[in-house]
């Protein structure tokens, strides 16, 4: 057994650790990265990057090395009621979880120590220290705990959380391919519900390296019978839920293990501990059909090691009101407050059945149907049947 020294020890290697690994790294602090695994292995989490987070990356100084491992879609096909409302640009890029992890990776640099094992156990005191399943202890004088939804060593801290909303939303990946062997006649494409009582948020195809990705997010418990049959039969099952589908698409199957992911809205309560901070979805988790994933961990991570971490090591001890500042930083706390706010909004306009609910889908269909025309969708008769038929939405 050994004692190590750090001034940053970063606990898991995810996209909020790898990132914060490599943005320190690059300015020259003494970090370690603690994960078990030298490479990402694949995850279904984060698939695709809007615009707003790829310029959350160009901030972290690491888009450029690791974009050229994603896909532009450069145009979305939206579908409304069942019928193709717009082709809109896009600049939104595609990229499995593992992939854009491990290119992050890449570009930590050699100055930051890897060390390669588990974490059994962390004491948080003027100065932290951290047993490892090897026996060795660190101590540091800022751990930055991006652990995911492990609960094991927030429970050695007694940080508890709170339940925002349990199994708010379930998201559906599976690879999908055209029948005949030709590419998809849309470079990307999203289909919204025809009904509330389909309880889904979107379906959005989207190229990534090596073929086509889909993400099915919905509002199901986790015991509906939809699920199992999404396992077994994703086709068949997508299918029912969108019966119209093929006519956008055409023939296609869909190959490979489907992934299923439950999500809880939580967050932590007083997490303030000397020299510990918790980043990403150690701190509160978002939903993945709202899509703020990546812009909480990029924020998190970002606003931690450019604005605070600098300041913070060149004191003797990081204090436990040091701490409660970064988690008051008006730019994370505005990042938070969108992330649950979409999450919410989004649940409740997907599902919701009054009057009003209703009257805004139709208004929103009617308005980006007149956006497609404007870009040359010619056929769509906004004005006619087709807005009267889902203004009286059932």
């Amino acid at each position: 057994m050994s004692n190590l020294s750090t001034d940053v020890a970063i606990i898991g290697g995810g996209l909020a650790g790898a990132t914060a690994a490599a943005m320190l790294g690059r300015a020259g602090h003494d970090a370690m990265l603690i994960d078990p695994h030298m490479a990402q292995r694949p995850e279904f989490r984060v698939e695709k990057l809007d615009e707003s987070q790829l310029a959350l990356l160009r901030l972290t100084g690491l888009a450029d090395d690791v974009l050229p491992q994603a896909c532009v879609d450069g145009q979305v096909w939206v579908v409304r009621y069942g019928r193709l409302v717009d082709r809109k640009p896009s600049g939104r890029a595609g990229i499995m979880y593992h992939d854009l992890v491990n290119a992050v990776r890449q570009q930590i640099p050699a100055n930051v120590r890897h060390a390669a094992t588990k974490v059994t156990g962390i004491a948080g005191d003027a100065r932290p220290r951290i047993t490892l399943a090897t026996g060795d202890e660190i101590e540091a004088k800022l751990v930055i705990m991006a652990t995911g939804l492990n609960p094991g060593l927030r429970d050695f801290l007694e940080i508890k959380r709170e339940v925002l909303s349990p199994c708010h939303s379930i998201s559906i990946g599976f690879d999908m391919k055209p029948e005949d062997g030709h590419p998809f006649t849309f470079p990307a494409l999203t289909v919204f519900p025809e009904k509330p009582d389909q309880s889904m948020a979107y379906l959005t195809v989207f190229p990534v390296q090596g073929g086509m990705r889909a993400n099915l997010f919905v509002y199901w418990g986790m015991e509906d019978t939809r699920l199992r049959k999404f396992r077994h039969q994703p086709k068949e099952a997508l299918l029912e839920l969108i019966p119209g589908l093929a006519q956008f698409t055409g023939p296609f199957t869909i190959e490979g293990h489907v992934g299923i992911r439950p999500i809880d809205l939580v967050r932590m309560n007083a997490p303030e501990r000397p020299g510990i901070v918790l980043v990403g979805d150690a701190y509160s988790t978002s939903c993945p059909a709202a899509g703020t994933g990546a812009n909480k961990v990029l924020t998190d991570v970002q606003r931690l090691c450019s604005t605070y971490v600098p300041t913070w090591l060149g004191k003797e001890t990081i204090e436990a009101a040091d701490v409660a500042d970064y988690y008051a930083d008006p730019v994370k706390l505005q990042c938070e407050a969108d992330s649950l706010q979409k999450a919410l909004w989004l649940h409740r306009v997907s599902t919701g059945t009054s009057m009003g609910l209703r009257t805004w889908r139709g208004a929103r269909f009617v308005a980006q149907s007149m956006l497609g025309r404007m870009r040359g969708l010619k056929h769509l008769d906004v004005a006619g049947k087709a807005s009267t038929d889902v203004l009286r939405e059932a």
